[in-house]
């Protein structure tokens, strides 16, 4: 996707100009340029003071999508990569909304028969998992949260309505960033929670072995000490003999 790099420095030097000194006609202007759409354009034109903070977010949406100098083909992989984790890990069809992170804490409140998604996550939970660390068993609980947040911006991303914008992978971006953030932090989660080592300080370290004592070598160790306390009391004895 080309972008004017001349609109965007017009953009990044209205955003960075003082609130009190902005040109907020000029600001809606550019909001119409770049949604195109003129419905949202004709009721914040009325009055684009009043908008302010409206437009101001707006754009810098825009601006901030422009300035990272993202192209079609780089979003469509994200897209992808989100695709992945729809089927993966999102898997809309299996959502109850009913389940709630705490009743996956609990045994006895939710039956592992009651959503394929709570089997599915019921199934990674360690056989020691009330032996851990609170810190650690809150991960197990969090990815769920996390999966939850991903449902919900994965259905705003297919009800976005595209047709009357003239940059789309603009309005795309940002959900499937955040997508794929959220996943890499639920995957950190689980190699965490996975991988812990119970009396350890932390999930990676190893509880050293302790340091193994040679019967032998101490005995050596302490022949010279007990050879020089054997002299010792021999010269005593003889110097009392004479």
């Amino acid at each position: 996707m080309n972008q004017d790099n001349t609109f965007t420095n017009t953009l990044q030097a209205w955003m960075n100009t003082p609130d009190s000194e902005k040109n907020w006609d000029a600001g809606a202007l550019m909001l119409l340029q770049l949604s195109g759409n003129r419905i949202m354009y004709h009721n914040i034109s009325v009055n684009p003071k009043g908008k302010a903070e409206f437009i101001k977010g707006q754009l810098q949406k825009y601006l901030n999508f422009r300035l990272q100098k993202l192209t079609h083909d780089e979003v469509e992989a994200m897209q992808a990569r989100v695709d992945e984790i729809v089927k993966s890990v999102i898997k809309p069809d299996l959502a109850i909304p009913s389940v709630v992170a705490s009743e996956l804490v609990d045994n006895n409140s939710v039956s592992p028969k009651k959503s394929a998604e709570y089997a599915d996550f019921k199934s990674g939970k360690r056989a020691d998992h009330d032996s851990l660390p609170e810190e650690v068993q809150a991960l197990y609980v969090e990815n769920l949260d996390i999966v939850h947040r991903m449902r919900e911006l994965h259905l705003k991303l297919r009800t976005l309505s595209l047709d009357n914008t003239t940059c789309p992978d603009s309005e795309r971006y940002p959900f499937l960033k955040e997508i794929i953030t959220l996943d890499k932090k639920r995957v950190s989660n689980w190699d965490i929670y996975d991988h812990y080592i119970i009396g350890s300080s932390s999930s990676t370290s190893v509880n050293p072995e302790p340091d193994v004592v040679n019967p032998s070598d101490e005995a050596e160790k302490s022949k010279p000490k007990k050879a020089k306390a054997t002299a010792k009391r021999t010269t005593k004895k003889t110097a009392k003999k004479e």
